[in-house]
């Protein structure tokens, strides 16, 4: 029983960062490409929001049905994952989160110079193959491959 809340912290954590980077990612790629940092939070609260509450009510219901379980420790499961998922998705991620890029403003997006080199870049978009697009003196084979003429 003590190992219960060890544990559903673990698993809240692990479904918090989903809800992050399903609501963060779609704000930062509106950013990304022109809007100013408030329509890009609106734009991108718009096209994730709704994944969120759908993953968050699902994971709800699962969690849910643990309380229906004769275990004491399950149903501790249950009843603390469901309002943990509740509290950290429509709370934390659907409500402060927005708030707090929104009084940040462009600064919740600033990265120092000496920090952007260390980190990885992960092309999501497919931004960097469009620097490398097909050469236009190129034809495909019948074997589907690239081929320089």
């Amino acid at each position: 029983m003590s190992m219960v809340p060890i544990i559903m912290v673990g698993v809240v954590f692990g479904l918090a960062m989903d809800y992050e980077v399903f609501l963060v990612t779609r704000i930062r790629e509106a950013y990304i490409h022109g809007e100013s940092p408030n329509q890009a939070l609106v734009s991108g609260f718009k096209h994730s929001a709704r994944v969120v509450s759908a993953a968050a009510v699902i994971m709800m219901a699962v969690f849910g049905g643990f309380i229906s379980s004769g275990d004491t420790v399950i149903k501790m499961f249950g009843v603390g994952l469901t309002v943990a998922v509740f509290f950290d998705a429509f709370v934390v991620r659907m409500a402060i989160v927005p708030a707090v890029l929104t009084l940040l403003g462009k600064k919740a997006w600033w990265l120092p110079k000496w920090l952007d080199p260390a980190l990885p870049n992960v092309d999501v978009e497919g931004e960097g193959l469009r620097a490398h697009d097909r050469p236009k003196d190129a034809d495909v084979d019948e074997d589907r491959e690239l081929v320089r003429l």
